[in-house]
């Protein structure tokens, strides 16, 4: 940063990056102590949470157990998943569930009262509770929306860009961010919360939102801290396919639970092939659906989902986002056949970060999508994201809560905000976006091999290049436009995702939960082990 250009400071004791239900939860579980609580989007209604078409997982119905919840997870977590906090996890199901109905969510019950609970693959009982059927993250994140807005110790920061950790002596200290209106700033802080959600947008088909460009991933790992499993991305098997030539984001997620009402998958001629592939069939585990359908598709064939049984059983009105979606395409669920296609959708891979969701640095914590917490291992089982985002962002919150903050007195490093590159346009920057996404899409997708993740690492490296030779104006003006500002950021982000997720993927020699290789088919037991990455490893 220029001398005639000062920075403005802050100071914070807590800031919380993201507004999904992972950091809305932490900034109330805070409550009364101040939070400064910022996301990138105009609004507080952004991020994966609001989209979430299925529900949380819970073991409170008759003859469920979290012990049988837990078992669940394991399986599906193809050996990686952590034995303990999965057990922990999941016995705090019913806690969760009551701290929600608390904060206003009106999940969906029985005549009876008792909550009504549906089943999706891999789980073992019903155990899925929903609110407004498949509009449940919809439902949550308006409750916890109002509930944030009403508490006087809730700082909202919209259209607030974190850039970079601001660190010292292995410690963070605060963030530099750009805020619309008002340019560049450092945020002093005792304590950094990213809640930033996943790196879908990494990939050309996602379920995600334009918003999931893996920010507090990249910045995470440019601050140093340790990353986990980034290898493992889940790709959701039933996304509707309209408008996917464009890359479009969010994609509509025709749900799971469609398939565990009745809904079957189909090929052109209209049969059913899952029954070949698995004893569980259209239930199977996502990533063996999603990669039975991408062979299918890579052949020229196309898959659908035939919604048609859910439609005469009289179960399409739980389903109102999913029919809406599908007649938004001018498809009716009650008579065509709806076309799909796997679609990147959650990252298990994320911030190494402790029981308490404490970070491999001081003074940083992570929960929800962008921290790996150990559960998930490498394929996360459906609806345990939301349980995991309301566990972890509560035990964030206990665990600031316990800490002494004794780096007040320090003096706050004082960053300067980037360079500004040299002269480009705008065209230049959205063709290096989507060349970073197509690139991931076709090498580090759901079926990758050495040699195209070797070739994807060297057309990465080739496009960071050509992203420092592009300026959306003048960077490190206060007064250059945040769209600007962001939109470069989000590139430089996308890109160091891209590297380390690719870099990941050839490390591990093995095929395992969501990750596959051609060339190294099978689990190897030298490979059941978690992967570690930081930043230095791409220098």
């Amino acid at each position: 940063m220029k001398e005639d250009r000062p920075l403005t400071i802050a100071t914070d004791d807590i800031v919380v990056v993201g507004t999904g239900m992972a950091g809305l939860i932490t900034a109330l579980s805070l409550a009364p102590r101040p939070v400064t609580l910022i996301t990138k989007t105009a609004t507080l209604e952004s991020g994966s949470s609001l989209w979430a078409k299925g529900g949380i997982a819970a073991a409170v119905g008759p003859g469920d157990t979290p012990e049988a919840h837990a078992e669940d997870t394991l399986s599906a977590g193809a050996g990686l998943s952590d034995p303990r906090r999965a057990l922990a996890l999941t016995r705090e199901g019913a806690d969760s569930l009551r701290l929600l109905v608390h904060e206003g969510v009106p999940f969906d019950r029985a005549l009876d009262g008792t909550l009504e609970l549906a089943r999706e693959a891999a789980h073992g009982r019903p155990r899925i509770v929903h609110a407004g059927g498949d509009a449940t993250g919809r439902v949550i994140m308006s409750a916890l929306i109002e509930r944030a807005r009403r508490t006087p110790s809730i700082n909202i920061l919209r259209r607030t860009f974190a850039h970079d950790l601001i660190v010292q002596d292995g410690a963070v200290r605060g963030l530099l961010v750009f805020e619309h209106g008002k340019g560049w700033s450092c945020r002093n802080a005792s304590h950094v919360v990213l809640a930033t959600g996943g790196i879908g947008m990494a990939w050309w088909h996602t379920t995600n939102p334009a918003e999931s460009t893996g920010d507090g991933l990249a910045i995470a790992a440019r601050a140093g801290a340790e990353l986990t499993d980034l290898e493992f991305m889940q790709f959701h098997p039933t996304a509707l396919a309209v408008n996917t030539e464009a890359g479009n984001a969010n994609l509509p997620l025709l749900t799971e639970a469609l398939r565990g009402a009745g809904a079957l998958l189909v090929d052109d001629a209209g049969e059913r092939f899952m029954t070949s592939v698995h004893t569980a069939a259209e239930l199977a585990p996502r990533d063996v659906v999603a990669r039975t359908i991408e062979q299918k598709l890579a052949r020229g064939g196309s898959v659908y989902l035939d919604m048609r049984p859910v439609v005469e059983s009289g179960h399409d009105g739980e389903f109102p986002e999913a029919v809406h979606a599908c007649r938004d395409a001018g498809l009716d669920p009650a008579h065509d056949l709806l076309p799909i296609v796997p679609a990147a959708h959650y990252h298990m891979g994320g911030i190494h970060v402790d029981d308490d969701g404490h970070s491999s640095l001081e003074g940083l914590w992570a929960c929800g999508e962008v921290a790996n917490t150990g559960v998930h291992g490498a394929n996360r089982l459906a609806s345990n994201s939301l349980l995991e985002a309301v566990v972890y962002a509560r035990r964030v919150a206990s665990g600031i809560r316990r800490m002494h903050t004794s780096r007040d007195e320090l003096p706050l490093p004082i960053p300067g905000a980037p360079d500004a590159p040299v002269p480009g346009t705008g065209k230049d920057l959205e063709a290096i976006i989507a060349a970073t996404r197509q690139s991931v899409s076709k090498h580090v997708g759901i079926v990758r091999c050495g040699h195209g993740l070797r070739d994807a690492l060297r057309q990465f490296r080739s496009l960071d290049r050509r992203l420092g030779q592009v300026a959306m104006g003048e960077l490190c003006d206060p007064a250059a436009s945040f769209d600007r500002v962001l939109r470069w950021s989000e590139a430089r982000n996308l890109l160091l995702v891209a590297r380390l997720v690719a870099l990941a993927a050839l490390d591990r020699e093995e095929s395992r939960g969501a990750h596959f290789r051609e060339d190294f088919p099978n689990p190897l037991p030298e490979w059941q082990r978690h992967q570690s990455l930081t930043v230095d490893r791409l220098a």
